[in-house]
């Protein structure tokens, strides 16, 4: 055999360990990720899957968008949408309706009519048997999926106990029994998830984890804004929504004026922080780029997990704590499962009121030493979540 032989013959055992995957957002878009610096666990997966060299094409879905409202949104969206391959496809299905129906049968109707705009898309790509990855619970209950090599559900939240989509409980109720009793595969940020869903497939815990790209660089300069804030300060990062126990907080700040705390994220609700924006050592910045938020907590004194103890919370893996770790920043935690294990930085409070009694020894611990804060990261790395997550849908690491 020539060298050219030996050379083809490799191309094709390489072609041969590809596979094909399509992957579908869960209420956001591929633009919505890319606008957010593709920094939630989704965004993360789909990252991976577009640079993996066992990938050999990719078909990304994002959620249904009505035809009546698309048209803005697709004039804003151009720019953020990914440039299409033969590797990559970006598939955007429309329909008239502007929410989901709360019906059974529609629901199931819907995402019927859902999974068939992707399977056609994935067919014209040339996409052969693919692996079927989701974060949308709807669409692993309710779709059919047997033209795929297997499903899998991302589950990043427990949506059957989001109070914001309260009125579709009972379809992620079913769709949570179907995905058991359909044997899907599923990666959830936590046990809480697993025991909620049950599944009878592959199933493994993934927490979330780090970007190394984002942390392992000299520490950067405090945005001016920050800067400007006398010390001690203590940062919160993520949506400022009912998870985060503003009483809590108003206890903490009012008992501790010396603590300046710094809260960071999109606030759906205006009104459910209202009532702390009046105290002098309150700062609500609002959300803010993935470089600031690295540059905040590397300068931060102090971070909170400020959240209070819900269904929601309790089925969290909350990404803050850990990007909080990789800061090599001490934190204070209300006392959730999901954040036990993670070492003596975390420290644990029942509720965020009592913070009070331990901000001086969390700060008294200090900024973590620069070899053990980059051991964390290696340790908790986004690549080895997702070669965990691959492996459930060949029926490997599950439980």
């Amino acid at each position: 055999m020539t060298l050219a032989d030996h050379t083809h013959a490799s191309a094709e055992r390489a072609a041969d360990a590809m596979s094909d995957y399509v992957f579908t957002f869960s209420y956001e878009s591929f633009a919505d990720a890319r606008k957010r610096g593709m920094m939630r666990p989704p965004d993360r997966l789909v990252s991976t899957l577009m640079t993996h060299p066992d990938v050999r094409r990719l078909v990304v879905a994002d959620p249904y968008r009505s035809w009546t409202t698309n048209w803005a949104r697709a004039i804003i969206d151009r720019r953020h949408r990914p440039r299409e391959t033969e590797r990559l496809t970006l598939v955007s299905p429309l329909r008239f309706e502007r929410t989901d129906p709360e019906d059974i049968t529609a629901v199931e109707q819907t995402y019927r009519q859902y999974e068939s705009a992707i399977r056609s898309r994935a067919d014209a790509a040339g996409l052969q048997h693919p692996a079927f990855i989701t974060a949308n619970p709807l669409v692993a209950g309710f779709a059919d999926l047997d033209w795929t090599d297997g499903a899998l559900y991302y589950a990043r939240d427990d949506w059957l106990s989001s109070p914001a989509r309260r009125r579709y409980w009972p379809a992620y109720r079913e769709a949570y029994r179907r995905i058991a009793d359909r044997g899907h595969a599923v990666a959830a940020v936590s046990q809480e998830i697993i025991d909620r869903i049950a599944p009878r497939g592959p199933h493994a815990v993934v927490p979330n984890g780090i970007e190394p790209a984002e942390w392992l660089g000299s520490e950067p300069t405090p945005p001016d804004w920050f800067a400007r804030i006398p010390g001690p300060r203590a940062v919160y990062v993520g949506t400022l929504d009912s998870r985060l126990d503003i009483d809590g907080l108003r206890t903490l700040a009012t008992a501790r004026p010396d603590l300046h705390i710094v809260l960071i994220g999109p606030a759906p609700d205006p009104k459910y922080i209202a009532g702390i924006r009046a105290l002098a050592n309150v700062h609500i910045r609002g959300e803010v780029g993935r470089a600031e938020v690295v540059a905040v907590l590397r300068n931060a004194e102090l971070t909170l997990l400020a959240h209070r103890r819900t269904p929601l919370t309790e089925a969290m893996s909350p990404l803050k704590v850990y990007e909080y770790l990789a800061a090599g920043r001490p934190v204070l935690a209300t006392d959730l499962l999901p954040v036990h294990g993670l070492g003596d930085r975390v420290h644990l409070a029942t509720t965020v009121a009592d913070f009070t009694d331990l901000v001086d020894d969390v700060l008294a611990s200090g900024i973590q030493p620069e070899a053990q804060r980059r051991a964390f990261v290696a340790e908790n790395a986004w690549p080895s979540r997702h070669r965990k997550i691959l492996s459930l849908l060949k029926g490997g690491a599950g439980d």
